[in-house]
């Protein structure tokens, strides 16, 4: 009895956490971070990684195409085929304490990962982030090579952009990692915006002022 019980609540906290996956998911759509189906979800649950379909539109997915993998990616939940983008979804839950990540192909994010090797410092924000933003070497996509690539931009981060591919970012929650995403497209555009004035340049925040904001803002918002 005991056990049946444990795996109804595991297959209710399953089924909760994966209705969220795919609001997130939407909502990369509505907000105009992912066209089609570029971009992917995913969230934590134990040792189970739930995590969008290849190629199936977001508002077709519904809570029978559930698709869940282990730790190692083998397939324990669903028949829709997991992301291409897997290696880097699994690479992350691996190496922290991440329980959602989100991967976008973000118009703004993307094009400055193919003008820099990091974001410019341009606002506070990027504290949030760890600090000055990296762009993960290029790899081709959904390779072991880019999911090491993306871990060594993302080392002390919580999120990075990929060259000419996209952003990655990670967090305790699914608004937690959603979040991070828009915060690191909108100080794309904010960067690209600043910087097309001609005859100016953007002024930039230095390392003190970044970690400066970056403990601020750990304990930023509500409490209890």
């Amino acid at each position: 009895m005991a056990e049946q019980r444990r795996k109804a609540e595991e297959e209710a906290e399953a089924a909760r956490v994966w209705a969220a996956l795919v609001a997130t998911a939407r909502r990369t759509v509505t907000d105009g971070l992912v066209v089609g189906t570029s971009g992917n979800v995913s969230a934590r649950v134990g040792d189970l990684v739930l995590v969008t379909p290849s190629g199936v539109p977001y508002d077709r997915l519904a809570p029978d195409d559930i698709t869940g993998v282990d730790l190692d990616g083998r397939q324990v939940l669903g028949t829709l085929g997991p992301t291409s983008e897997l290696p880097m979804h699994l690479a992350v839950y691996r190496t922290t304490d991440a329980r959602a990540v989100v991967h976008t192909h973000a118009v703004h994010a993307t094009a400055v990962s193919t003008l820099v090797t990091e974001l410019p410092p341009i606002h506070y924000m990027a504290g949030a982030l760890g600090g000055r933003v990296r762009v993960a070497a290029y790899a081709t996509y959904g390779t072991d090579e880019l999911a090491a690539h993306m871990l060594d931009a993302l080392a002390d981060r919580s999120g990075c952009l990929l060259r000419n591919h996209g952003t990655i970012t990670y967090g305790a929650t699914l608004d937690q990692a959603y979040d991070r995403t828009a915060q690191l497209e909108w100080m794309c555009r904010l960067w690209l915006t600043a910087s097309s004035v001609p005859g100016l340049t953007p002024s930039l925040l230095t390392e003190a002022q970044l970690e400066e904001a970056g403990a601020r803002l750990k304990g930023y918002g509500q409490r209890g």
